[in-house]
C-alpha cells in the first residue's frame, strides 16, 4: 500500500512539473490534459500524505513499545490504539479513492430525451424529465444548451437533446440512461384511471476530436427547411441538417439555429458523441460477464425508475431505492437518488477489485 500510494504522489509532484514547462504552456490541450489529470490526484494524494505520516507514527510507536523505557511505553499505549483506528478509517477511504475512475465522468454530457410507450402522456412526461435535468444542471451552475427540440401541439416533447457542460456533468447523470416509467392520472383521463407512459432517456459522454475519428468521406449530409410544432416553418431557408454516418448507420438531424453552419456543427457534437458510445457500449459487453454492478450496464431498454404520482413515489429498481419525495425529485433535486447510486457502484467496484 505505502510503494503504491508513494507512486501517486510522485505522479502528481510530476505533472506540477510538467504543467509549469513552457511547452505545456504553449499547448493548450496539453496543458488542460495534464491539469485534469493533477486535479484528479489531489484529493488522494492529501489523503495518501495523511496515511503515510500515520503509518510512520504508528512504526515508531511500536519500535518505543519494544523498548525499555517504561514510562514512554505507557505514554504510547494510550496513543497507538487510537492511531491504529484512524489508520484503518482511512485506509478505507483510500480503497474508495483508489477504484479506477471512470475516464469519461470529467467530461460534459449530451443528454437525449424521447417519449415512448403512452402516446400525448408519453411526451407530456418527456416533458416532465426534461424540466426535471434543467432544474437539475441550474443547480449544479452547468451551462445548457438546447441542441434540438421536438414538441408536439399538447405541450410535451417528442424528443429533446441538450448539452450540459460543467464539472463531472457526466459522472453524475451517466446513471440515468433507460427507461423511466411515469403511473398518474392524465388531465384528460375522465374516469380517474391510473395511465401507465414511459420515456428514454440516453445519456452521453461529450466525445472530443481525439476520442473518436470521423471520416468526411462516411458521412452523408442533407439540408432541409426547418419546421416547428404543428408544421409551421421557421425559416424559408434550407438551414436544417441530417447527418448519415454510413458506415454504422447513425442519423442526426438539427433544426434548431436559423445557421446552416451553427445546425452542422451541433449535428456533429451529437454525431461524435453517438459513436463514441457505441464504442463505450462495446467495452461494457466485454466487462458484462465478470462485471457485479446492475447500475451501470448501458442497456438503454432497462426499465431503471418508476414515478408514481398518486403515492408521490419515486423508486429506481437497480437498487431497490424508494424514496417519497417525487414532488422534490420532479423538480430537480436528484441528489440522493445519484448519492445513492455511486454508492452502490463503489462497493461493486470494491469488489472487482
Amino acid at each position: 500500500m505505502i510503494d503504491k500510494l508513494k507512486t501517486i504522489i510522485n505522479r502528481h509532484n510530476e505533472l506540477a512539473d510538467l504543467m509549469s514547462q513552457p511547452d505545456s504552456m504553449q499547448d493548450m490541450k496539453k496543458f488542460t490534459r495534464l491539469a485534469q489529470e493533477h486535479s484528479s490526484l489531489t484529493n488522494l494524494v492529501e489523503e495518501s500524505k495523511k496515511y503515510i505520516n500515520l503509518f510512520n507514527q504508528i512504526k515508531e510507536d511500536e519500535e518505543i513499545l519494544n523498548g525499555d523505557d517504561p514510562e514512554l511505553k505507557e505514554l504510547v499505549k494510550e496513543e497507538i490504539s487510537e492511531l491504529r483506528l484512524n489508520l484503518t478509517n482511512l485506509e478505507n477511504k483510500l480503497k474508495i479513492l483508489l477504484i479506477p475512475k471512470d475516464p469519461n465522468d470529467n467530461k460534459n454530457t449530451i443528454l437525449e430525451i424521447r417519449s415512448g410507450t403512452g402516446g400525448d402522456e408519453a411526451a407530456l412526461f418527456a416533458a416532465n424529465l426534461y424540466r426535471l435535468y434543467i432544474r437539475y444542471a441550474e443547480r449544479q451552475g452547468w451551462k445548457i444548451d438546447i441542441m434540438s427540440m421536438n414538441e408536439n401541439e399538447g405541450g410535451g416533447i417528442k424528443e429533446a437533446i441538450i448539452t450540459l457542460t460543467g464539472n463531472g456533468a457526466y459522472g453524475l447523470l451517466k446513471f440515468e440512461s433507460g427507461v423511466h416509467r411515469v403511473q398518474r392520472i392524465p388531465e384528460t383521463e375522465s374516469s380517474g384511471r391510473i395511465h401507465t407512459s414511459a420515456a428514454t432517456v440516453a445519456v452521453l459522454p461529450e466525445a472530443e476530436d481525439v476520442d473518436i475519428e470521423i471520416h468526411e468521406t462516411d458521412l452523408k449530409i442533407d439540408t432541409y427547411r426547418a419546421s416547428g410544432a404543428g408544421g409551421q416553418h421557421v425559416n424559408k431557408t434550407e438551414s436544417a441538417i441530417r447527418i448519415t454516418h454510413n458506415p454504422s448507420g447513425v442519423v442526426v438531424t438539427c433544426q434548431d439555429e436559423t445557421s446552416q453552419h451553427k445546425n452542422r456543427d451541433k449535428a456533429m457534437k451529437v454525431l461524435r458523441s453517438r459513436l463514441y458510445e457505441v464504442e463505450i457500449e462495446k467495452q461494457h459487453k466485454e466487462r458484462a460477464s465478470t462485471r457485479k454492478s446492475m447500475v451501470s450496464t448501458g442497456d438503454r431498454s432497462a426499465k431503471i425508475r418508476t414515478y408514481n404520482f398518486p403515492q408521490g413515489r419515486v423508486t429506481d429498481h437497480r437498487i431497490n431505492l424508494t424514496l417519497y419525495k417525487l414532488n422534490e425529485i420532479m423538480d430537480g433535486d436528484l441528489t440522493e437518488v445519484i448519492e445513492a447510486l455511486q454508492l452502490e457502484e463503489q462497493k461493486a467496484a470494491m469488489e472487482d477489485l
